[in-house]
């Protein structure tokens, strides 16, 4: 079915429509793909997806060593049992995605290789155009559809984020951001500094230290760990009853996330006990007289930032050989021969990672416009941290940060099911979450609160995201404890909902809609 092409685009090739429009096959569109399937089956739609192939994280990180840093059996979806490790490497996650993609014919409605440039909604043809280019032959290609689902993640893929030090390009060496690991880098019998204390940097300094001369883990300030086994006790105890592995699944996965809360409540709560416990977990791996204070323990209380869990404890297995160091310092410059730090030591080096982060991207970097007028997602406020005030037929997967990101694939993608069923019978054709008129003067907010959670990349592109208010239906809470019902309970008729059917329809931008902080 083909739709007309914008009058607005002069010429234009015809436009391809679609009633669903996914951006991106990485966990989230993929997952978001399969339940339109079981949920909406009428439905025709379509996965744009830039790369050359599924998986997004998991098809870009090369580096050594790359696996998730939560379990995947909260990672992976409530409707496929996962059956490996918990922690799981990008390949095994893979192959996992791949299987949902074979059993459930997702890959009829995915196309690689097409990177969108442009995105116009248009009230009056309750459409959204979308411009893409396809890689392969630079063709651009135009698309339609009545629902706008951004599935892209929300760090640039491209580009990793490095701290523009002073002296860089004085280093003789070679510089590596994991986020762009070149396939041929040489580290063997290497001296190599990985500077981050992050998920990433705990990952890449086991895997390669066992063929590097030496590899030395430089931090700023210590981050918290979980190091353990890399099995599930109970998953292993039901298996050998022979128990069935969609049983295992549920069973496991419910325990997990029991186990999480307890976790993220005491954090809030207990947290000084909760501290305690968590640096007695690393103490443990580590030979006794190391010296824990400097090097991992952290200033902040528990999950004010990720905390990784680390199999094995392979990285402190690493420390006790003798075949990595940590140093906690600043970097005060870079050297012809590596890095000269605050305190005046230098560290020399080959090869110099910086594990320092990514760059946040919202909705892909895409140029978004509602009737002509240009997006700009700060002027926004969300709704849930899902939708956006002012934004029609759309919503954002931006998964939890404390719980694994694929928890909040499942339950939104069962909200846009439920929305568009909801609209179909209603015949609505334009959707727009609204503030009342008793939030009128809802104080508004950063999109998120920084004593709750403060990552670097979050806190250096804060300014770029929409905003929240103080209300639970304005703000992404993060609680995936909470939101497990709130959002299955959503009234879909309630006021913030603004429906039309047709021009004659009341419009939401009669609403406020754009913002400022004012908190």
């Amino acid at each position: 079915m083909a739709a007309s092409s914008i009058a607005s685009q002069t010429p234009a090739p015809q436009a391809e429509h679609f009633d669903v429009l996914i951006v991106g096959a990485g966990v989230s569109g993929i997952g978001g793909a399969y339940h339109l399937t079981k949920q909406c089956p009428e439905k025709r739609f379509v996965v744009l997806e830039a790369l050359e192939s599924f998986g997004g994280t998991w098809l870009m990180h090369k580096y050594p060593g790359v696996r998730s840093d939560s379990d995947l059996y909260t990672f992976g979806y409530r409707f496929k049992p996962w059956v490996g490790q918990p922690i799981a490497t990008a390949e095994a996650i893979r192959q996992y995605m791949g299987e949902v993609i074979e059993e459930n014919h997702l890959d009829q409605h995915i196309r690689y290789g097409h990177r969108i440039l442009s995105a116009s909604w248009s009230s009056n043809q309750k459409l959204w155009t979308v411009h893409a280019e396809r890689k392969a032959d630079g063709a651009k290609l135009t698309f339609t559809t009545h629902f706008l689902w951004m599935c892209q993640g929300y760090y640039r893929h491209s580009e990793g984020y490095t701290p523009a030090w002073q002296g860089m390009a004085d280093f003789k060496g070679q510089v590596v951001h994991p986020q762009t690991w070149p396939e041929d880098l040489d580290y063997k019998g290497k001296k190599v500094i990985c500077i981050g204390s992050g998920a990433t940097a705990a990952t890449v300094v086991p895997a390669i230290a066992g063929d590097c001369e030496h590899v030395t883990l430089l931090q700023r300030s210590p981050t918290y760990f979980i190091p353990g086994l890399n099995r599930n006790e109970l998953a292993d105890m039901l298996r050998s009853l022979e128990v069935n592995e969609e049983w295992i699944h549920e069973i496991v996965r419910r325990k997990l996330i029991s186990d999480q809360r307890e976790l993220t409540r005491r954090s809030f709560e207990d947290a000084e006990k909760l501290t305690e416990e968590l640096l007695a977990g690393v103490r443990a791996f580590l030979k006794p007289e190391f010296d824990m204070e400097p090097h991992f323990t952290p200033r902040y209380r528990p999950w004010q930032q990720r905390i990784a869990f680390v199999p094995e404890g392979d990285l402190f297995q690493g420390i006790n050989a003798g075949k990595a160091s940590v140093v906690t310092d600043e970097v005060d410059r870079f050297t012809a021969k590596g890095i000269l730090l605050k305190s005046g030591r230098e560290l020399e080096a080959d090869i110099i990672i910086t594990a320092t982060g990514f760059n946040l991207c919202v909705m892909g970097d895409i140029a978004f416009d509602v009737d002509g007028r240009k997006v700009d997602w700060a002027d926004t406020v969300t709704y849930h941290g899902m939708m956006f005030t002012g934004v029609p037929n759309l919503l954002w997967i931006f998964g939890y940060f404390r719980a694994s990101w694929t928890l909040r694939v499942d339950i939104l993608a069962d909200f846009v099911c439920r929305l568009l069923k909801h609209m179909d019978a209603k015949g609505a054709k334009q959707v727009n979450v609204a503030l009342r008129p008793e939030d009128q003067n809802m104080p508004i907010l950063q999109w998120m609160d920084p004593q709750d959670f403060n990552p670097g990349y979050l806190m250096r592109d804060m300014h770029l995201l929409p905003k929240r208010g103080n209300k639970p239906e304005w703000m992404h809470t993060q609680d995936y404890w909470s939101e497990k019902d709130v959002i299955p309970a959503i009234n879909l008729d309630a006021p913030e909902f603004v429906y039309d059917a047709g021009s004659d329809a009341p419009k939401a931008s009669a609403r406020r809609t754009k913002v400022e902080v004012t908190g």
